[in-house]
C-alpha cells in the first residue's frame, strides 16, 4: 500500500528578517557587532567588515543602514552618482569590494568626502584590505589605514541559534536533537543554514510532517547536492 501523496509545494518567496534584534551575536562576530553599535561614535570616518561568504556581513550592513539611514551601493557598480547620494544621506554602505571596484577614484573621492565632512562609510569584503587587488595607490593606502572588524565562520553554538531562529521565522518548531544533528554535520556558514532550513521546510510541507531528524538529514543531503551542482 503506497503512502500518502506528497502535498504540492508552491515556491513562494520567504522574506528574511534583517533587523538588529534578528542578528545573533557570538564570539565569532562580536567585534563587528560592536563596531555597528558604537556608531556614530566612530574614531574614523570609514570602517570595513571583513568575513567569509555567508558569515553575515550583508545582514550586519543592513542593521547599520537602518540605524544610520545610509544609502547602499555595490563596489562593482560604484559610480560618481554615489558622491551625491553620500552628501544627501551622510552615510553609505559599499558592499563586496573584493569583487572589484568599478571606479577606484570615485571610492577614493568618497573616502575623502567622508573625512572632510564627518560622514560615514561602511565597507564589506571577503578579503582584508591588504589582500585586495587595487591599482590606485592612494586608495590602497587609505583602505589599509581604515579600522577593520572581522567576522569569523560561525561556531557550533551560533549555528544552533541561527537554525532555531530560521526555523522559527518559518513557524516551524524543531526538537533540539534535530538542531544539534544539523549543526554538527553542516557547513559552517549562514548561507548553508538558510539553504538547509528552506529545504527542510519544503520537504516537511510536501509530506505534511514535522521537521524530524530524517527530514533534516535529507535536507542536508539535498543542500549539499545542490551546492555541488551550482559549483
Amino acid at each position: 500500500m503506497s503512502g500518502a501523496p506528497a502535498q504540492l509545494v508552491l515556491d513562494l518567496p520567504h522574506r528574511a528578517a534583517l533587523g538588529h534584534e534578528d542578528f545573533l551575536v557570538s564570539q565569532s562576530n562580536a567585534a563587528a557587532v560592536d563596531l555597528v553599535d558604537r556608531w556614530p561614535d566612530w574614531p574614523h570616518w570609514a570602517a570595513l567588515v571583513v568575513g567569509p561568504e555567508g558569515s553575515g556581513k550583508s545582514h550586519l550592513a543592513q542593521v547599520w543602514r537602518l540605524k544610520s539611514g545610509a544609502e547602499i551601493a555595490s563596489g562593482a557598480m560604484l559610480s560618481e552618482a554615489e558622491v551625491a547620494r553620500l552628501s544627501n544621506a551622510r552615510a553609505l554602505v559599499v558592499e563586496d569590494i573584493e569583487r572589484g571596484i568599478a571606479d577606484e577614484r570615485t571610492l577614493f573621492h568618497l573616502l575623502n568626502l567622508a573625512r572632510e565632512h564627518r560622514l560615514s562609510i561602511l565597507l564589506t569584503s571577503r578579503a582584508a584590505p591588504g589582500e585586495l587587488d587595487i591599482a590606485l595607490p592612494d586608495l590602497r593606502s587609505r583602505l589599509r589605514a581604515s579600522p577593520v572588524a572581522t567576522i569569523a565562520l560561525p561556531d557550533e553554538a551560533l549555528l544552533k541559534s541561527v537554525l532555531v531562529k530560521l526555523f522559527a521565522d518559518r513557524q516551524l518548531a524543531v526538537e533540539p536533537h534535530v538542531i544539534g544533528h544539523l549543526a554538527l554535520h553542516m557547513e559552517r556558514s549562514m548561507r548553508a543554514a538558510i539553504g538547509i532550513v528552506a529545504e527542510a521546510d519544503r520537504l516537511a510541507l510536501a509530506r505534511q510532517r514535522r521537521v524530524t531528524r530524517i527530514i533534516a538529514a535529507e535536507a542536508l543531503q539535498a543542500y549539499r547536492q545542490g551546492d555541488g551542482d551550482r559549483g
